[in-house]
């Protein structure tokens, strides 16, 4: 890798972590009440809110209550997403006179954007209204965010109360999240996205003449609008030429700008982060990156703070740190070292042991090689899915290191909240077995971790690794799941593997040679995607609720420091050991016997 590249990575972690920092502190006081500039000036606006909603502020919540009204209010986000996909044809901002999305469609998308994994069996340009885009999509893209900030404010809290039976309240913390996070930040960098070229508009799709004509064979069509063939077989086709294109446009950049803070990753377009109107600049593609990492990162300071021991927040920041960076420079590597067989078959005569240039199949050539890995190791660490190049195009190896961020549970920065809630559950699994290893009960930020801690962590982390598996099961042992590759062998099993990945991370990104806009992937992975996000806020609030009520016991000389460099590297290998010995065997029939066979290794 140049130099260039180094400084661009180099450049990036420490525009984040400086960012960070301050966000961190600054969403500590927004949680905690405290005054800050905006919910000053909001705070008026947050009490009409409660008004209308019936709420009262001041009133907490026990766990169950908590996790009723998280659960109620995606109940509602659903129905509501659902229906405006399936009556969209009838209602208004639908200058490309779209028709209702099918039933399985409209079910995959609606849990898909509740659930903040944003994955899309669809081309949005090619299906969506601007009104389904924005009061469907993008409004999901705000709540699902804030609900996962919501839930992790409500773990960090019970750490740091004692004696208690409440954790806060659902809706004070979704309002204040949305209010004051996500809106204000999302605003300024639609606006930034705007200047640099990504579309915002409410005018009907543009059709502009082409500065040079296309010709080329059209397929005939029957009465039933299938192609139709010869005597031989072979498709029947009539030349056409094409003198115009038409290029899809809509209020683009406010969707782009959340599903990046967020972490929601559902494109406008299709293409995703691809396209010139979603990206269309360097800068934009550094800025997009930025906002999927700023608040996942700054949520560990914000626990730091919260729990009034800053050195916490920089030990979870730290292991999350030393996995993103070891991982993601295995994807770089991977893709400036090319595909060996065009070596091989001369096809590049000027390298000996790699492609000059790297690997450039899928990616965009303003962006080059550093950019699409690095972006693929931030969209799939932070549970985002946004992709700027397709990684069913990446090598082997390449492939292999955006999928397992995702089998990793999403831990490693993860989605907003979400990430740092999963490694907090890591994390007590870290403690108890270091009190296994030294016989003595474990304790975390003085809190005693005892049986029903452990299984309610157990199944947080287990849940998603088990939908991931038994749903690649399903799909590669059915005829409807082998329907969707296009991909024979090893490669073709990767894809059904990075699916259901995906959707258990909660991520969204895809193998896009996988053809799952089907009955069956819709509805396997919208049902894999309900699971894995619920059977997750589910145990980690009733952990909350278990752990507000115990005292707090004092340091004492055998205390397991939780903030050490031995505790750190002790965390990562839980979180690498776990995701392995789930994860190897069927990654070991994927991407990593691709890999040997591209090399020759028999």
């Amino acid at each position: 890798m140049t130099a260039n590249g180094y400084l661009q990575i180099a450049f990036f972690l420490v525009v984040v972590v400086a960012l960070a920092k301050p966000l961190g502190a600054y969403m500590a006081n927004i949680y905690e009440g405290k005054p800050a500039l905006l919910n000053r000036i909001g705070a008026p606006f947050e009490r009409l809110i409660y008004r209308l909603g019936g709420v009262d502020p001041t009133q907490e919540m026990r766990w169950t209550q908590y996790a009723l009204a998280t659960l109620w209010f995606s109940l509602f986000g659903m129905l509501l997403a659902y229906a405006l996909q399936r009556l969209q044809n009838y209602l208004p901002l639908n200058p490309a006179g779209m028709a209702a999305v099918s039933p399985d469609s409209s079910f995959n998308t609606s849990v898909s954007f509740n659930t903040n994994t944003n994955w899309q069996g669809y081309g949005g340009e090619a299906t969506m209204s601007y009104l389904t885009q924005m009061l469907a999509l993008t409004v999901q893209n705000f709540v699902s965010a804030a609900m996962g900030m919501a839930v992790v404010i409500a773990l960090i809290r019970a750490f740091t109360r004692q004696s208690m039976q409440t954790i806060g309240n659902f809706w004070v913390d979704l309002t204040r999240g949305t209010l004051y996070i996500l809106l204000p930040i999302a605003f300024v960098l639609a606006l930034v996205l705007v200047s640099q070229g990504v579309v915002q508009t409410f005018s009907a799709y543009q059709t502009v003449p082409l500065v040079e004509s296309v010709e080329y064979d059209n397929p005939k069509l029957d009465a039933a609008g299938q192609p139709l063939k010869d005597e031989k077989g072979n498709p029947v086709t009539e030349k056409a030429t094409q003198k115009e294109q038409v290029i899809a446009v809509g209020p683009a950049a406010s969707q782009i700008a959340i599903k990046h803070l967020g972490t929601n990753g559902g494109g406008f377009f299709n293409a995703n982060s691809a396209h010139p109107l979603e990206n269309p600049t360097p800068l934009t593609n550094l800025l997009e990156m930025l906002a999927e990492f700023v608040i996942a990162v700054a949520l560990c300071f914000t626990f730091g703070r919260m729990v009034g021991d800053r050195r916490q927040g920089w030990a979870i920041f730290a292991a999350m740190a030393v996995v993103f960076v070891s991982l993601m420079a295995v994807a770089v590597w991977a893709e400036q070292s090319g595909n060996p067989a065009l070596t091989k078959l001369g096809v590049d005569q000027t390298a000996s042991a790699t492609q000059a240039g790297g690997n450039m199949e899928g990616k965009e050539t303003r962006f080059g090689v550093v950019n699409s890995a690095l972006f693929a190791a931030v969209t799939t660490t932070t549970s985002c899915g946004a992709v700027n190049a397709m990684h069913d195009s990446f090598t082997p190896l390449g492939g292999l290191v955006p999928m397992w961020f995702m089998q990793l549970g999403e831990v490693i920065f993860g989605g907003v909240g979400s990430g740092l809630y999963g490694m907090l559950m890591y994390v007590i699994i870290a403690v108890f077995v270091a009190g296994l290893m030294i016989g003595r009960t474990p304790e975390y930020l003085g809190k005693k971790i005892e049986a029903f801690e452990i299984k309610m962590a157990a199944i947080a982390v287990l849940v998603p690794l088990f939908t991931a598996l038994i749903g690649t099961a399903i799909g590669v042992m059915t005829e409807a799941g082998k329907a969707g590759v296009a991909n024979p062998g090893a490669h073709g099993f990767s894809e059904i593997l990075y699916a259901f990945s995906s959707a258990s991370g909660n991520n969204g990104s895809a193998f896009a040679g996988l053809s799952a806009n089907t009955p069956f992937y819709n509805t396997a992975l919208g049902i894999v995607m309900f699971f894995a996000r619920y059977w997750i806020i589910i145990p980690v609030l009733a952990l909350a609720g278990s752990i507000v009520t115990k005292k707090r016991i004092p340091t004492g000389a055998g205390t397991l420091p939780t903030h050490t460099p031995l505790f750190i590297f002790f965390l990562v290998g839980v979180v690498i050991v776990i995701g392995a010995l789930t994860f190897f065997p069927a990654l070991a029939l994927g991407p990593i016997v691709e890999h040997l066979v591209l090399y020759g290794i028999k």
